[in-house]
């Protein structure tokens, strides 16, 4: 059995309006806008000054803490006050500060596997059936990621039956290792098979690996581990095979890849300084790394973008925010700075992911 140990510590708004309702119509008209979408003359919000631009932006990256998962949390002492302090209501006041239509909700690290797979089934039924609940009593606002019981193979692979057939879910979400294995590992080969055979999109996030925990104990996990985690998790898929293996699967990597825009360059030459791998990547490691789609939550700044897009084409980057870590005012900014094009904002904002979900369209 494999144990895991976690350790949590503008246009202006007519004058007669007050001045709480004339703010947040700005932001919003001004979020909106700056993303390439089309906002109402001044005029006819003058004569209808009640209505808001209609939202656009479809969030893949929005974490929700179903009751049962905080309570397993806080049953295993993990303290983890965000999610604690987490509600629907504050998810959709994030949403409509920034104009985010649609938030595809996930559950974050550690996930819900924490050593027990009776358990962790358990878990993952109750935080799908919550999620597809948000989707069902908010119409449009919400979609699912379903949680896996990995490395429960047997588990998980009822659990892709019922989120996809009963729930309807828009795809499946998984951390991006499970103890000592990553995604690419040969054991979890039987659930690639499946989410292949259904062209699954599998949203990926990291957590801290078996090998990593309490490895520098005076810098945050969230610092280094969790993004290096994630190119693991990437080199695992590729190297392995299992990317071309399962080419039907598309996957999304959650905060820009990780490091591993930064170090491309390595992972191009990797078959070169190791050509047993080359028979895994039939096709080249290029063209696996510009296949995957790259989420823009906690990286929605000059620096990780501009690495991000001279790596993939940005037909691959959708937006994400890590709510409730971070703001999806923090990202419509990020995005609306870095990307001068205002295509290039409306396919990251909204196209490329109504192109990965058929429900959106």
């Amino acid at each position: 059995m494999i144990k895991r140990r976690f350790s949590r510590t503008c246009v202006c708004c007519p004058p007669v309006l007050p001045e709480r309702a004339a703010s947040r119509r700005r932001f919003l008209a001004g979020g909106i806008a700056a993303l390439g979408y089309g906002v109402a003359p001044a005029r006819v919000r003058a004569q209808a000054p009640a209505a808001q631009p209609p939202a656009s932006i479809i969030d893949v990256h929005h974490h929700i803490a179903p009751p049962a998962y905080n309570q397993e949390l806080i049953a295993r002492g993990i303290n983890e006050p965000p999610l604690l302090r987490w509600s629907v209501q504050k998810s959709l006041d994030d949403m409509d500060k920034a104009g985010v239509a649609t938030a595809i909700t996930s559950i974050t690290t550690p996930g819900v596997w924490l050593g027990d797979n009776n358990a962790a089934r358990r878990l993952a039924r109750k935080c799908n059936d919550y999620a597809a609940t948000l989707m069902r009593d908010h119409p449009g606002r919400f979609g699912v990621f379903a949680s896996l019981p990995l490395p429960d193979l047997d588990g998980s692979l009822q659990e892709i039956g019922y989120a996809f057939d009963t729930l309807k879910a828009d795809g499946v979400g998984l951390m991006t290792s499970f103890g000592d294995k990553w995604l690419g590992d040969p054991a979890f080969d039987p659930v690639m098979e499946e989410l292949n055979r259904r062209k699954a999109v599998v949203y990926t996030h990291p957590t801290l690996a078996d090998c990593c925990n309490r490895i520098l104990p005076v810098v945050h996990r969230a610092v280094v581990e969790f993004q290096t985690d994630t190119s693991r998790a990437i080199g695992s898929v590729v190297f392995t095979g299992t990317a071309a293996r399962y080419p039907d699967i598309r996957f999304i990597w959650s905060h820009g890849g990780g490091t591993m825009p930064f170090l491309y360059e390595r992972f191009l030459r990797m078959p070169q300084l190791y050509p047993n791998v080359q028979a895994n990547i039939p096709r080249g490691v290029e063209f696996e790394l510009k296949k995957f789609y790259y989420d823009v939550a906690q990286v929605a700044h000059p620096a990780a973008l501009a690495s991000l897009a001279k790596v993939v084409p940005v037909s691959q980057i959708l937006f994400g925010t890590d709510f409730p870590y971070r703001t999806s005012a923090d990202h419509v900014k990020g995005v609306t700075e870095f990307f001068p094009d205002e295509g290039d904002r409306r396919k990251i904002s909204r196209d490329n992911a109504v192109g990965l979900i058929a429900r959106l369209k």
